[in-house]
């Protein structure tokens, strides 16, 4: 339905409807008409709300005393709070939501002057200027509860919020239809915008229009390939229109920090459609933004994922396979800065993705974790990981089953016995620990220290 006002006209109703101020009033209109070539500004009425009844197992189990009581406080200050955003999206999956959002129509400090009253303890987490407060009920459980809010300005990164009572406006500013719904704890759904009817159809859609969802916060692309992983069942039913967007407005990636970028696309090589999924990503040209190169490598990288994705390879087990060189990793590490042992991760794969195996595969991956400085456990789940990789499926299960054992001597031992530190010491123990490889890592201590003198002979030579 199309709805033709002026713009005073408008901005009447926007600012009494909504409790906005007229200048506010005037920045909302901005974003939600476009003027036609009869001086009048044209509103698409998109929102149409559907509710429904929901009572799940899942459901159910929300309802500790700490809840029981947070709702019942809102309602006794006749405030409404509903859950919000992911949590309502994995109910209506039948996905036991790992934490919960709240939204409510009362404002920070309505909050704030609610707990205090009760004395509920409440945290200073810097999110009061966006609308929100934690709260601890029974000092057991902390819960997050955001004011209704609408985006008047934004630059792709953050956004200048003003808070409402407004349930649909609240629900407009979300990124997609399957995270924009509400769940009131009598377990009526508020839907305004299909998020229910998409994860039906297995559909990924943002709200209202591309272009402008992901121009409010240009993270947006990476969080829609994420969400597409997990719902979709196609894995190329991306529409047109969003795939166009997300070209048009790639570039605004660039001013997201790597760090943001790397969560996400943790994400989406955790998901499903992986390989089907960078593609597209490489063909949109996000992955100059994600610190990857202009040609990733998509036969190996098929190859990886079809042979070891249900192993549940680590994200740094499967981006090498795009990747050619140390180089690479470096480039990628510089733009996302992940974790050291991301890096170490990544490096290693590269490094001996290739190596020879020889006669004893085993013998192989246990010597590389012996030979690993520093721990043992990081060693062997680095080794694990390229297992994984290659594809040795029938070699991971005796890894991971091994302990691997600790070297038996150490530099203070032979120092004892008068081996002079530094270059001499070092060397000795690289001759015991090659006899101890050579054994199978069965030699103990003293049976390691007869070869003392054998080492420090052949050091002398050199």
């Amino acid at each position: 339905m199309m709805l033709m006002h002026t713009v005073r006209s408008w901005l009447t109703v926007v600012s009494k409807c909504s409790g906005f101020n007229k200048a506010t009033a005037q920045k909302i209109i901005q974003k939600s008409f476009t003027n036609n070539p009869h001086g009048y500004v044209c509103f698409q009425q998109r929102a149409f709300l559907k509710t429904m009844k929901i009572d799940t197992p899942e459901f159910r189990a929300l309802f500790t005393p700490e809840l029981e009581k947070l709702v019942q406080l809102f309602k006794k200050n006749s405030f409404d709070i509903r859950i919000a955003g992911g949590a309502v999206r994995d109910l209506l999956m039948g996905i036991q939501p790992s934490d919960l959002d709240f939204a409510t129509t009362a404002t920070p400090q309505q909050m704030q002057a609610m707990f205090d009253s009760e004395g509920i303890r409440t945290f200073n987490n810097k999110g009061e200027k966006h609308g929100t407060v934690t709260c601890r009920i029974n000092d057991k459980v902390n819960f997050e509860v955001t004011t209704l809010r609408i985006d008047v300005e934004t630059d792709g990164r953050h956004a200048q919020v003003q808070f409402t009572t407004d349930w649909q406006l609240d629900s407009e500013r979300r990124d997609l239809t399957i995270n924009s719904m509400f769940l009131d704890l009598d377990g009526t759904l508020y839907d305004y915008f299909g998020g229910q009817e998409d994860l039906l159809d297995k559909k990924v859609r943002f709200v209202g229009s591309a272009a402008t969802r992901i121009q409010e916060d240009y993270l947006r692309i990476m969080r829609y390939f994420r969400f597409y992983g997990r719902i979709a069942t196609d894995p190329n039913a991306h529409q047109e229109e969003t795939l166009r967007a997300i070209r048009q407005n790639v570039s605004g990636l660039e001013g997201i920090s790597g760090e943001r970028i790397w969560v996400e696309l943790k994400k989406i090589l955790k998901g499903k459609h992986v390989p089907e999924i960078m593609r597209v990503m490489f063909e949109l040209g996000i992955n100059r933004y994600m610190g990857l190169p202009g040609n990733g490598n998509f036969q190996e990288f098929d190859r990886v994922w079809k042979e070891c994705a249900d192993l549940f390879p680590l994200p740094m087990t499967l981006l090498p396979a795009l990747l050619s060189s140390d180089e690479q990793v470096l480039m990628l590490h510089k733009r996302v800065k992940m974790s050291k042992d991301e890096l170490n991760l990544g490096l290693f794969i590269t490094q001996h993705r290739q190596d020879d195996l020889g006669d004893e595969p085993v013998n192989y991956f246990q010597d590389l974790i012996c030979d690993a400085a520093g721990n043992l456990d990081k060693a062997r789940e680095k080794v694990n990981e390229l297992v994984k990789y290659r594809n040795q499926r029938n070699i991971l299960e005796e890894l991971v089953a091994w302990t691997p054992p600790k070297f038996p001597v150490n530099g203070m031992r032979l120092a004892d016995m008068g081996v002079p530190k530094g270059r001499q010491l070092a060397e000795v123990l690289s001759f015991l620990r090659g006899k101890w490889k050579e054994s199978r890592y069965s030699l103990g201590e003293n049976e390691l220290l007869l070869f003392v003198e054998e080492a420090r002979k052949k050091c002398a030579v050199k």
